[in-house]
C-alpha cells in the first residue's frame, strides 16, 4: 500500500502548551490573593482593581478559558493530528485561533478588574469579548472539522467524539446565554430578565462545566491515558453509551442550581432528576478510564503520568458522584450558598482538570524537545504537593460549609435564631479558610516546581517543529464495513456525528426554556413591583461592578430559618424588570433581597459608612472597603440610553422618559444625601449627590420594598 509523506505541527501545540502553563501561573496567582482577601481584607490593599468583587471573576475565567483551555486546545491540537493520520487543515487557522484566544484572554485580564462586567458566572466578559469569543471558536471548528475531512483514518476514534460535541455545545451555549443588548461600548443589558436570565444563566453555566471542562478533558483522557499506558482503551462499547448518554443528560441538569428559588417547581424537578441519572454515564467514563489500566499499576507506581491521571479520573468520579448527590433537594438545602460547594467545584477543578493538564504537559514535553524529562523526582514532588495541597483546601471547605449550614439553621429552645447576626457564622470559620489558603499554597508551589522542570526539560532538549510522518491515505484504506459495529456509520461520517450531537443537547435545553419563556403562568406578574428609578439603575450598575454579587445573594428560600432572618420569601414575579438577575450562588455575606424593607432597612448614612470602611459599623467583617465610590461619579451622560435600553427589553417606562430622566436622577440623589448629610458631616465626611456611593444606596434601599408594599396593601 503506497503512504504518503507529511508532517505534524507541533509547533501550535507548544504555543498552546506554553499559554497553558503561563496562564495558570497567573490565573492561580489571583486565586491565591483571592483567598487570602477572605482571611485579611488589607488583603484587598484598598485599590478598586485589586478588591475581591473584581478579582474573584478574573481568577476563575482565567483558570477556565486561559488555563484549561490553552490546555484544551493543546492536547487537541496533537491528539488530532495523530489519530487522523494528518496535518492540521490551516497553520494559519491555527495560529489566527492561538493569537485570537490569547488577545481574548488579556481583554478579559484588563476589562474585569475595570469593572466591565456582566456579573453572570462564567460569562462575565461583556459584548464585545463575546463577539471575539464567538469568531475565534468559530475558526476553532473550522480546522477541526476540515482537518477530520481530509483525515488517512476512516474511523474516528472516541476522542474525536468528544471534541465534537465540545464545539458544537459550546457555541450553541455562549451565543444563547449571550444575547444582550448593548447600551455602551463596554455595557450591556442581558435579553432575558429575572427568573428566565437565571434559568439561561444555569443552563449555560452548568453545561459550561460539562462541556468546557469536562467533555474535552475526558476526550484527552481517552487519548493519552491508553497513550501512556501503551494499553487500549477498557471497552469501546463502554465508549459508545458513556459519551451519548452524557452529552444527552448533561444538557438537562442547569435547573438544580436553582433549587428552592423563584424557578417554577417543574423546571426545578426536571433537573433533579437528570442530575441524578447522570451518575450512570459519568461513571461509565471513570470505569472506562481507570480500567484501561488494569494489569498496568506497576507502570502507574513509576510514571508520574499515570499518577497525575489516575488522581485526576479519581477526582472526576467523586465530583461526579457529588453533583448528583448535591442536586437532591434535601442535600441542596443544607449545601446551597455555603463554602460546601466551593470545595465541590475545586475537587473537580483542581484534581480533575488541573492534574490532567499537569500529566499531559509532562507526557507532552519530552517528545515534542525529544528528550527526557529533566527531573522525576521533581515531578513526583509536584504530584504529591498538589495531592496534598488539594486535600487542604477542599477538607476545611467541606466543614465550614455544615458549620455555615448549621448556624444559618440553628434555633434556640424558645423558637429564636440563634445566630441571628450573620457575621457571626463568618467570623466563625476563618480558621478554614486559613487552611484553605495553605491548600491552594501547597498547590501553587507544585505548579511553579512543574514550570521548572518543563523549562529545564526544554532547554535539555532540541524543539521539532514539524515532525515526519507517513500514512496510507483513505482512499486505500478497506472499504469492507460487513459485520461492522453500528455506531462506525456514525466514525465514518463525521457530519453526521456533529448533527447527532446537535440534536441531542438541543432537546433538553428546548423543553426546560421554551415554557419558561411562553407560558405566562410560569412567571406569574406582582402589580406593586415598578421599574427602578434612574438613580437606582446607575446603583445596580455599581453593584454589578464591583462584583457584589459574587458574595451576597438576592435570594431567599422557604426555609423558616431564611424568613425569620430576612423576610418573606423570594417570589418570580418580583424581577422581571432584572436585567440581568443577580440571585448569586454564594453567601459570604448576608442575602440582600429585602435590604430595603421595614425589616432590614438601615439609615443611608450606616451603609454610606459600611461601604467606606465596613469594619467600622461591623466589627469583624471580611467586607473589602470600598472608598473610591465615595470619589467617583456615575455618568449621566449614559442614563438616556440606559432608560432606552430597558424599553427595548419591555420595562414599561414611558417613551419619553430617557430625556427627562436625569432630572429624577438628580431629585432622588439630593433627598438622600439630605437625609444623612448631618450625621455624615459630624464624622467629617463630605457629601455630594453625584457620588457612586449615592446611586448604590439608592439601590440596597429600594431592594424588597416593592414586595412589601404589596403584602401591606392585602
Amino acid at each position: 500500500m503506497q503512504k504518503e509523506q507529511f508532517s505534524y505541527d507541533n509547533n501550535i501545540v507548544r504555543l498552546f502548551g506554553n499559554a497553558t502553563i503561563f496562564w495558570g501561573v497567573i490565573g492561580m496567582l489571583v486565586g491565591l490573593l483571592a483567598a487570602t482577601q477572605l482571611i485579611f481584607p488589607a488583603a484587598n490593599l484598598g485599590i478598586e482593581f485589586t478588591s475581591f468583587g473584581r478579582i474573584r471573576p478574573l481568577h476563575t475565567n482565567a483558570v477556565i478559558f486561559a488555563f484549561v483551555g490553552n490546555g484544551i486546545f493543546a492536547g487537541v491540537y496533537y491528539s488530532l493530528q495523530r489519530l487522523l493520520k494528518t496535518r492540521m487543515y490551516s497553520d494559519l487557522l491555527s495560529k489566527i485561533n492561538f493569537w485570537g484566544w490569547q488577545l481574548i484572554i488579556v481583554a478579559a485580564a484588563i476589562t474585569l478588574p475595570l469593572g466591565f462586567t456582566t456579573s453572570k458566572e462564567y460569562a462575565e466578559l461583556e459584548w464585545p469579548i463575546d463577539i471575539a469569543i464567538t469568531l475565534i471558536w468559530v475558526v476553532f471548528g473550522w480546522n477541526l472539522f476540515a482537518t477530520i475531512l481530509k483525515r488517512r483514518e476512516r474511523h474516528l476514534y472516541v476522542a474525536i467524539w468528544f471534541y465534537i460535541a465540545t464545539f458544537v455545545t459550546v457555541a450553541v451555549l455562549h451565543i444563547v446565554n449571550s444575547f444582550e443588548i448593548p447600551v455602551t461600548f463596554m455595557k450591556s443589558y442581558s435579553w432575558y430578565a429575572g427568573v428566565q436570565d437565571a434559568l439561561v444563566q444555569w443552563w449555560y453555566g452548568h453545561n459550561a462545566v460539562a462541556f468546557f471542562l469536562t467533555t474535552p478533558y475526558l476526550g484527552l483522557m481517552y487519548y493519552f491515558v491508553p497513550k501512556a499506558a501503551n494499553r487500549p482503551v477498557f471497552s469501546y462499547r463502554l465508549s459508545i453509551i458513556h459519551f451519548w448518554a452524557l452529552i444527552f443528560l448533561y444538557i438537562w441538569a442547569g435547573p438544580h442550581h436553582l433549587l428552592y428559588t423563584a424557578l417554577p417547581d417543574w423546571a426545578q424537578s426536571l433537573g433533579v432528576v437528570f442530575s441524578v441519572m447522570l451518575i450512570a454515564p459519568s461513571w461509565g467514563g471513570m470505569i472506562n478510564g481507570l480500567l484501561t489500566l488494569r494489569g498496568a499499576w506497576d507502570k502507574v507506581r513509576d510514571s508520574v503520568v499515570l499518577k497525575f491521571m489516575v488522581v485526576a479520573i479519581t477526582a472526576y468520579g467523586m465530583s461526579t458522584f457529588e453533583g448528583p448527590m448535591l442536586s437532591l433537594k434535601n442535600v441542596n438545602a443544607i449545601a446551597h450558598f455555603t463554602d460546601w460547594i466551593v470545595a465541590h467545584v475545586h475537587v473537580g477543578a483542581l484534581g480533575w482538570n488541573g492534574f490532567l493538564t499537569f500529566g499531559m504537559l509532562y507526557y507532552l514535553w519530552p517528545i515534542l524537545f525529544k528528550t527526557k524529562l529533566y527531573s522525576q523526582k521533581l515531578a513526583n514532588f509536584h504530584f504529591w504537593i498538589g495531592t496534598l495541597g488539594i486535600l487542604f483546601y477542599a477538607i476545611p471547605l467541606y466543614w465550614a460549609g455544615f458549620a455555615q449550614s448549621q448556624m444559618w439553621n440553628d434555633f434556640t429552645a424558645d423558637g429564636f435564631l440563634k445566630y441571628p447576626n450573620f457575621l457571626e457564622t463568618v467570623t466563625n470559620i476563618l480558621p478554614m479558610y486559613a487552611y484553605r489558603a495553605i491548600g491552594g499554597l501547597l498547590y501553587y508551589i507544585g505548579v511553579l516546581t512543574m514550570v521548572y522542570n518543563l523549562i529545564k526539560t526544554a532547554k535539555s532538549g532540541s524543539f521539532e517543529k514539524n515532525e515526519a510522518a507517513e500514512a496510507a491515505p483513505m482512499a486505500e484504506l478497506s472499504k469492507n464495513h460487513k459485520d461492522e459495529h453500528w455506531h462506525r456509520l456514525f466514525e465514518r461520517k463525521p457530519t453526521l456525528m456533529l448533527i447527532g450531537s446537535l440534536i441531542v443537547i438541543l432537546i433538553g435545553g428546548i423543553i426546560e426554556m421554551v415554557p419558561t419563556f411562553l407560558v405566562k403562568s410560569n412567571i406569574p406578574t406582582i402589580e406593586a413591583v415598578k421599574p427602578y428609578t434612574p438613580l437606582e439603575l446607575h446603583g445596580r450598575d455599581i453593584y454589578i461592578q464591583e462584583g457584589c454579587v459574587g458574595c451576597h445573594t438576592q435570594m431567599i428560600r422557604p426555609f423558616r430559618s431564611e424568613t425569620e432572618r430576612y423576610g418573606e420569601y423570594s417570589k418570580a414575579g418580583e424581577f422581571v424588570y432584572d436585567h440581568p438577575f443577580l440571585w448569586g450562588s454564594k453567601r459570604t455575606g448576608p442575602d440582600l433581597a429585602r435590604e430595603g424593607s421595614s425589616k432590614l432597612r438601615k439609615p443611608n448614612s450606616w451603609h454610606f459608612k459600611h461601604m467606606y470602611d465596613p469594619r467600622s459599623v461591623s466589627d469583624g467583617s471580611i467586607m473589602p472597603a470600598y472608598p473610591w465610590l465615595l470619589d467617583k461619579s456615575y455618568d449621566t451622560t449614559v442614563t438616556a440610553a440606559k432608560i432606552r435600553a430597558m424599553i427595548t427589553l419591555g420595562v414599561p417606562y414611558e417613551e419619553d422618559y430617557p430625556e427627562r430622566a436625569n432630572a429624577d436622577v438628580v431629585k432622588q440623589a439630593n433627598e438622600i444625601v439630605e437625609e444623612m448629610r448631618d450625621l455624615l458631616e459630624e464624622d467629617g465626611f463630605e457629601v455630594s449627590p453625584d457620588r457612586e456611593i449615592v446611586a448604590l444606596i439608592a439601590y440596597l434601599q429600594r431592594l424588597g420594598r416593592d414586595i412589601e408594599t404589596k403584602e401591606t396593601e392585602q
